[in-house]
């Protein structure tokens, strides 16, 4: 039944009024008389280590991991959580190396990062692309999907879903960082508690259908059922491989797709920079942890929900014109919950949308703000006028949003292979740049400028290449594969490691024989002292304990 009871929601509404009144108070209590924009956009200095951790799960988690991960362990199975264990370790990379130089150098945008580091040109091209991407891939896709989740669970027009996703998110949103961030400690409990209950109620369900009892029995059920689906490393055999092409996931493109994610997202570093060293450095520790259990939240159910579907089970709820639709999984699955519970489910899918989509829409306004509108639009705007420019661009930004995301093709290409997919044609040479801009101070802004471009351009070339040239003698060294018309092509992970590699050589090619020299009016980025680079003994040990649970889960689950 696509409806919910009444016990549903109260429980619904328990969450609604806990996280409204909580943003409430906290934006009353830690009000500024004198707008800052720093504070606002950043909440500099006011966040704690765990609302710093808290918030950036509760960012990244979304529809696209609910729904579209889910959907893909339906479809190839525990093989997709390494997009969530790998984070585990980019994390803890991007607190030691990374944290150091953006926090001495004072960076409170990426582009803030590239305008000191190479030039202004550089940045607003970056800015632009951000921008773009923020709002016509990420903003729609978790629209979408949340609203597809939604109307499976409630029967709520699909628009009307993301008409009111979208509102209750930017009420957040104007509130500044500092609601979204503490808010999200609570998102956070309803996204874990509700996303636990539902893979304890479909392992149950499970156990029942085979005549069984108990979730621990329904786990050893799905592992006897489907052992296909807890593979870690897919072989070139498996249909699913052209996603995650065999050992790329450990030692290829799925680290340039982390790294660029958790290191050169505003999206995501802005969580931690308006904190100290250390408490960036422990709330980044902290959403390492959290990564480890987002799996068994939105992977497993997935897979129970194909081992539910085979034994003949909602046939008809998983079809979309005329195929089966994996994105549909978990949503059939919160359909099966008793009353009370499908409404802590449904909470928990809120929160990690409304989570998500709050966070995006502040890091729109943030980069519009401080990157575009004061440097090229008003340079004397004060506080006041930055923040009121910020919040017009979180309501613009989410009303072009819901208007897009229906004429995107999203629910044709599987949601979260969609966005990895189209973040990827950027990733690898925002990576790249990134990447020799922090740490070889020869690089400089034109070799930047072909990374970013040129890096773009042979994305679009490697995936348009089967069109005019059969790749098949590729296929015996694993860079080809067939997709599902036949044609070979390279996977798109591999695809990004290619791109990353000729933007590198390029790069340094490139710095190498340029005579480039920075002005002496031209800002740079302060060396930073190996000191910064040290950690305490705690997250030494908490990095250690997170390593050694990844490396038993490849080999358990290889």
């Amino acid at each position: 039944m696509n409806t919910l009871g009444t016990a549903d929601i109260i429980v619904f509404l328990i969450y609604f009024l806990l996280v409204a009144s909580y943003g409430f108070w906290i934006y009353k209590r830690k009000q500024k008389k004198t707008a800052d924009t720093n504070d606002y956009f950043l909440a500099e200095g006011s966040l704690t280590w765990w609302a710093i951790g808290a918030s950036v799960i509760a960012s990244n988690i979304s529809a696209e991991q609910f729904i579209g991960m889910s959907g893909a362990g339906f479809k190839m199975g525990l093989a997709i959580a390494s997009y969530e264990w790998m984070a585990a370790a980019t994390l803890i990379i991007v607190a030691v190396f990374f944290m150091p130089v953006y926090l001495e150098n004072k960076i409170f945008t990426m582009p803030q990062f590239l305008a000191q580091r190479y030039n202004e040109k550089v940045a607003l091209v970056m800015a632009i692309f951000w921008l773009m991407l923020y709002i016509v891939v990420n903003l729609t896709s978790i629209l979408f999907l949340g609203a597809l989740a939604l109307n499976s669970l409630t029967g709520i027009d699909h628009t009307l879903a993301m008409i009111a996703l979208g509102s209750f998110a930017v009420i957040i949103t104007l509130g500044g960082m500092k609601v979204i961030g503490f808010t999200d400690i609570l998102q956070v409990f309803f996204l874990i508690l509700g996303g636990l209950a539902t893979t304890y109620l479909a392992l149950d369900l499970v156990a029942e259908s085979a005549g069984l009892s108990g979730a621990f029995a329904g786990l050893g059920h799905i592992f006897e059922s489907a052992p296909e689906h807890f593979h870690m490393i897919l072989d070139q055999e498996n249909e699913n491989f052209i996603d995650l092409p065999g050992l790329t996931v450990l030692v290829g493109g799925l680290w340039i797709a982390n790294l660029n994610y958790w290191g050169c997202n505003q999206y995501i570093t802005q969580r931690a920079l308006g904190a100290s060293l250390p408490t960036a450095r422990n709330g980044l520790l902290f959403a390492a942890f959290l990564k480890l259990l987002i799996p068994v939240i939105v992977v497993l159910p997935g897979i129970a929900a194909f081992v539910l579907y085979n034994q003949g089970m909602f046939q008809n709820d998983m079809m979309s014109e005329g195929a089966i639709n994996p994105d549909r999984a978990y949503p059939v699955l919160l359909n099966l919950l008793p009353a009370g519970l499908k409404g802590l489910a449904f909470a928990a899918l809120t929160a990690a949308v409304v989570a998500s989509l709050a966070g995006k829409s502040n890091s729109i306004a943030t980069i519009f703000s401080l990157d575009i509108f004061k440097k090229y639009i008003s340079p004397n705007a004060g506080h006041p006028a930055m923040i009121l420019v910020g919040k017009i661009t979180i309501v613009v930004s989410m009303a072009l949003a819901i208007f897009l995301a229906p004429h995107l093709g999203i629910d044709k290409k599987g949601g979260f292979q969609m966005i990895q997919e189209y973040t990827g044609f950027l990733s690898p040479g925002i990576f790249a740049m990134f990447l020799l801009g922090l740490f070889w101070p020869r690089t400089n802004s034109a070799a930047a400028l072909f990374s970013t471009v040129g890096g773009f351009i042979a994305s679009i070339t490697l995936k348009f290449l089967p069109l005019w040239v059969n790749l098949q003698f590729l296929a015996p060294y694993g860079w080809s594969t067939a997709n599902a018309e036949g044609v070979y092509e390279i996977p798109f992970l591999d695809r990004m490691m290619i791109v990353f590699g000729i933007c590198i050589v390029g790069m340094i090619l490139i710095s190498l024989l340029s005579s480039e020299k920075k002005t002496s009016q031209e800002n740079d980025i302060k060396p930073v002292s190996k000191v910064l680079f040290q950690v305490h003994p705690g997250f030494k040990i908490g990095s250690l304990l997170i390593l050694a649970i990844l490396t038993f889960l490849y080999i358990y689950f290889w």
